[in-house]
């Protein structure tokens, strides 16, 4: 231990950027899903070289690595689960460039999406993926995590604004890929794949990001449905007609009637859900757009279409979406969050799956989430202390699990494997398919020191909701 703190403090310009002692270990040992791992070495590099230098060491000694943002995941990402060194690198936020001329920014692994967003604005650019944690999380951990948010429907997620990143290898090996340029086929795109391999495969360490012109106008609705059934068929129906909304949002009663508790904003309560729907573009196009979603929704038995009649009217029914997760959490203490993802014609069974598989288990399960893409995000709200309730809650998120892959759609939508859905990587993929994912981790990696425990089920481990 001492060789390996005593190499570390020699390629880390500041001692200060580097922690022992248990009482900072403790804030690196846990992230927003569940389970908590203790490292040995918390290090906070500032530059490429540092991080390079502390790869090699690691590669060269077999000690584990674990790049962390700011700790948000939600599928145990960034948990050190072999100890090691956890590479924190929230702290590196040194570069922020906004190239408006070719409409792209470049970018530390440590700034906010909404930091980019908002350096952006002012050149009258946008940076569309919005992940709910877009002003806390780092950029490096949306790359990781291939992060969407609700313009993804419109817009696309992460992935499909990276072109280019500068990484640095499991061997501690410094490579760009892509570049700034919007065409580039020249071999494999090894952009894409590091996007979402969620710090298995390299470390981010600069990343080229597109930028999209600010649309000219934007307008919010609200449709107010007596059965979540019809609201998922008014989905279906708004998209079959050829309308992309920039948002297409969900909140079923449950929901609503958390938010209305915690900070009341005069959401009707008397509904089995509602749909929140942002159109954007030319004002003349939205104007038709408007009355071609309310006669859509009022085919589908809509109670009510409301047009928000102000910019604050707007933001009030968005912040009352974003307020959701933690409106929910004063129910019972422990909240278990998925994104399980379905084609969009499967949206409504999916509802009608999710309502069966509350009354089976007899949970408190919470739906909301990216309806108009089929990234639900069915919540389950539990009390940890409850070793039958939590049991009942397991066996409720395997069958989410299950019945999404059985409608065509996959684990995860945005959220990731990490370590929670290990155990369900061949149910989606098959025995196949993952070996050739393994493949490719160990031709990267092969002294797997890259964020080990991550993605890939180890032997007979089974999904559990514990933090022992």
């Amino acid at each position: 231990m001492n060789q390996i703190l005593q190499l570390l403090k020699q390629n880390i310009q500041d001692d200060a950027r580097i922690f022992t002692e248990k009482a900072d270990l403790v804030s690196y040992s846990f992230d927003a899903s569940f389970g908590s791992y203790m490292p040995e070495y918390v290090v906070q590099p500032l530059t490429t070289e540092e991080v390079a230098a502390v790869i090699k060491l690691a590669n060269t000694h077999k000690v584990p690595v674990y790049p962390r943002g700011q700790g948000t995941s939600l599928s145990g990402g960034p948990l050190p689960v072999r100890g090691g060194i956890v590479l924190d690198l929230s702290r590196w936020t040194s570069k922020l460039e906004i190239d408006a001329e070719n409409m792209l920014a470049i970018v530390s692994p440590g700034v906010t999406a909404q930091a980019i967003n908002d350096a952006a604005l002012l050149h009258g650019l946008i940076y569309p993926p919005d992940p709910s944690s877009m002003n806390i999380a780092t950029i490096g951990g949306n790359l990781a995590e291939n992060s969407g948010g609700p313009k993804g429907l419109k817009y696309g997620v992460t992935k499909d604004y990276v072109i280019g990143l500068e990484v640095v290898t499991p061997e501690g090996n410094v490579i760009r890929t892509g570049g700034k340029t919007m065409k580039n086929v020249t071999g494999y795109d090894l952009t894409k794949l590091i996007v979402g391999s969620e710090g298995t495969l390299g470390v981010i360490t600069e990343a080229i990001l597109r930028l999209y012109p600010k649309p000219e106008a934007t307008e919010t609705l609200m449709a107010q449905f007596d059965d979540i059934v019809d609201a998922g068929r008014a989905i279906s129906s708004i998209l079959s007609a050829g309308i992309i909304p920039a948002k297409l949002e969900i909140m079923d009663k449950a929901s609503v009637e958390a938010v209305e508790a915690y900070r009341p904003s005069g959401l009707p309560t008397n509904i089995d859900a509602l749909i929140l729907i942002e159109l954007d573009g030319h004002p003349e196009a939205i104007k038709d757009e408007i009355k071609r979603v309310n006669d859509v929704c009022i085919k589908e038995n809509a109670r009510a279409v409301q047009i928000a009649q102000t910019k604050e009217e707007a933001a009030q029914l968005w912040q009352a979406r974003k307020l959701v997760s933690p409106a929910i959490v004063r129910l019972k203490p422990t909240k278990i969050s998925e994104d399980a993802t379905v084609p969009r014609s499967k949206i409504p069974e999916m509802f009608q799956r999710l309502k069966e598989i509350r009354e089976k288990y007899k949970v408190d399960l919470v739906v909301f989430g990216h309806a108009g893409d089929g990234n639900l995000h069915p919540n389950i709200i539990a009390d940890e202390r409850d070793a039958e309730e939590m049991r009942r809650v397991e066996k409720a998120v395997e069958e989410i699990f299950r019945t999404a892959i059985e409608l065509g759609g996959t684990l995860s939508g945005e959220h990731g494997i990490g370590t929670l859905k290990a155990p369900f990587m061949e149910m989606e993929l098959g025995a196949v398919g993952v070996d050739m994912m393994k493949r490719i981790k160990q031709a990267w990696d092969p002294n797997d020191i890259l964020n080990p425990g991550k993605i890939f089920p180890e032997p007979n481990q089974r999904f559990v909701l514990t933090n022992d």
